[in-house]
C-alpha cells in the first residue's frame, strides 16, 4: 500500500489529471466536461492539465482528449485492459500517479468511475469527495502545520475547494483535502458545462506499461448485461425534459405533461417525490438520487424546488417552473415561473407548441 502523504511533501504533487472513461473504444462525454473544468482549476493552480487513458486499442481517443484541452496524455494500452476490471485499472492508475505525481484528479461519478475512484483513493490512502456539483481553487488559503509533529512545508499552492450537497442535501459542504495528494474528486455527467473543442490540438503522449497480466487478474469479465432497448431518450441526452413532481396530485396527471413533452420533442422526468409515489419509473428520476441533467429546457410542474432536485437540474440552460405555490423554492432558480393550475396551463402549452413546432417529437 502507498505511504501517506503528510504535510512536508505534498509540494511534490503537480498538475491536474482527468481520467478519460471509455468502454469498447467509445469515451464517455464526462470526460470532456472534466477536461472542461480542470482547465479552469490548472490555471488557477498553474500547473498542466493532462488526460489519463487506460484500455486496449484505445489511441484513437488520443487526439479527442487533445482537442477537449489536454496538453498531455497518459497512456495505457495492455489487452488486459480491455475490459473493466477494478483490479487492472486500479493497478495502472496508480501506477502512473505514484510515478508522476498529480496534484488533483477528476472522474465522472459514473457506476465505473466511483468504482475507480473509490480504490484508488484507497490505495494511495488519499481523500475523495464523491458527486461534487462544484469545483474551484482557495489560493489564499493556508496549510495548516502541525509543529508538534515537526511538519514543515516550503511551497503548498491552493487546495481544491470540493462542493457537493450533504445531510440528505439540506446543506452544501465544501471540502478541502490538506494534508494528502492527489486531491480526488468525481463529478457526476452534465453537472459541468461541456467546452468547445479545439480540433487539429496535439500535446504529448506519455506512455505507461501494466505489470499485471491476465492469468494474476481475480475475476474474469464474461460478458456486459446491457438494459434493453426501450426506444426512449435517456434522461441525461435529452434537450427538453418536463419533469412532475407530487404537485401533480397522481400518477394520472402524467399524462398530460407526456403530451406536453412530445409537442416540444423532450421526454418525461419526475421527482423523487413522484417515483416515491409509485406514480412514474425510477428510471425517470432527476435529483440527488437519480439523474443529473443539463437539457436546453427544463419545465418542473409541480415540483416545489427541494435543494435535493435541484442539484439535478439547477444548470440547465432554461428552466420553466409551474406551480400553484407562489413561494415555492422552485422560482428562485426559475428562468420563467408560471403561478397556476397546471391542469389548465399544460394543455395551452402543448397547443401552442404543437402550432409552433408540429414537426418535432421524442419517445417518452
Amino acid at each position: 500500500m502507498a505511504q501517506q502523504r503528510t504535510a512536508h511533501d505534498i509540494g511534490q504533487y503537480h498538475d491536474v489529471w482527468v481520467f478519460i472513461e471509455q468502454i469498447e473504444g467509445k469515451p464517455h462525454s464526462v470526460s470532456w466536461e472534466l477536461l472542461g473544468v480542470g482547465r479552469q482549476i490548472a490555471k488557477e493552480l498553474e500547473c498542466g492539465l493532462a488526460g489519463v487513458l487506460l484500455g486496449h486499442n484505445v489511441e484513437h481517443i488520443v487526439p479527442e482528449a487533445f482537442a477537449y484541452g489536454a496538453e498531455k496524455v497518459y497512456l495505457i494500452d495492455d489487452p488486459v485492459l480491455e475490459k473493466y476490471r477494478t483490479e487492472p485499472y486500479l493497478q495502472g492508475v496508480a501506477s502512473l500517479v505514484e510515478q508522476h505525481k498529480p496534484e488533483v484528479m477528476l472522474l465522472g461519478a459514473t457506476t465505473l468511475g466511483r468504482d475507480l475512484a473509490g480504490a484508488v483513493a484507497t490505495h494511495l490512502r488519499t481523500g475523495l469527495t464523491a458527486d461534487c456539483t462544484g469545483l474551484s481553487v482557495d489560493t489564499d488559503r493556508a496549510l495548516s502545520i502541525d509543529t508538534d509533529r515537526g511538519l514543515t512545508v516550503d511551497s503548498v499552492r491552493g487546495h481544491l475547494l470540493q462542493t457537493r450537497p450533504a445531510f440528505g442535501g439540506n446543506i452544501m459542504a465544501t471540502i478541502i483535502t490538506e494534508r494528502h495528494r492527489p486531491q480526488m474528486a468525481t463529478v457526476r455527467p452534465r453537472v459541468m458545462a461541456m467546452p468547445e473543442p479545439q480540433p487539429g490540438r496535439t500535446g504529448e503522449v506519455i506512455r505507461g506499461q501494466m505489470e499485471l497480466t491476465e492469468e494474476a487478474v481475480g475475476v474474469q469479465l464474461l460478458d456486459y448485461l446491457r438494459d434493453a432497448d426501450t426506444g426512449r431518450v435517456g434522461l441525461p441526452d435529452a434537450e427538453v425534459i418536463v419533469a412532475g413532481g407530487r404537485g401533480l396530485g397522481g400518477p394520472e396527471s402524467f399524462g398530460l405533461l407526456e403530451d406536453l413533452a412530445e409537442a416540444m420533442g423532450g421526454v418525461v422526468g419526475a421527482s423523487r417525490g413522484a417515483v416515491d409515489a409509485g406514480w412514474i419509473g425510477a428510471d425517470r428520476q432527476v435529483g440527488q438520487t437519480g439523474q443529473t441533467v443539463r437539457p436546453k429546457v427544463y419545465v418542473a410542474v409541480g415540483i416545489s424546488g427541494a435543494i435535493q432536485h435541484l442539484v439535478g437540474m439547477q444548470t440547465s440552460d432554461v428552466i420553466v417552473a409551474i406551480n400553484l405555490d407562489p413561494e415555492a423554492p422552485i422560482f428562485k432558480v426559475a428562468t420563467y415561473g408560471i403561478v397556476g393550475d397546471f391542469n389548465d396551463i399544460v394543455p395551452a402549452l402543448a397547443r401552442q407548441f404543437r402550432e409552433k413546432l408540429p414537426a418535432r417529437s421524442a419517445k417518452t
